[in-house]
């Protein structure tokens, strides 16, 4: 039983540092979820000798969800507005209308 939660705790820790390190945003926190949860079965069921690893997966994981946090909460996805892309639009506007005009004045 220890050793399947040794190997369930591992891998949900390394996928929970790269969802964390990954834009996965708040989606991050299931797999540090499912390792801390891992981590604490894996630190009940361990002797007093043999709690190093779950100790060391524990930190990892809520180092990981630290990161998350300030990265959910400190980065501010902001869309800004492109100034020169739209005066080229309206430009480009202007000069489709003032080609039509010649058109119909060429066909008149």
């Amino acid at each position: 039983m220890r050793k399947i939660l040794v190997v369930l705790g591992i891998i949900f820790t390394v996928l929970a540092v790269v969802f964390s390190v990954l834009p996965m945003d708040t989606i991050a926190f299931l797999p540090i979820g499912l390792a801390l949860v891992f981590g604490l079965l894996l630190l009940k069921k361990s002797n007093e000798n043999q709690k190093i690893l779950p100790n060391i997966l524990l930190l990892i994981c809520v180092l990981s969800s630290v990161f998350v946090l300030g990265k959910t909460l400190l980065v501010k996805d902001e869309v800004e507005k492109d100034v020169k892309f739209e005066q080229q639009k309206v430009e480009e506007n202007k000069e489709a209308k003032q080609e039509l005009e010649n058109l119909e004045k060429d066909l008149q």
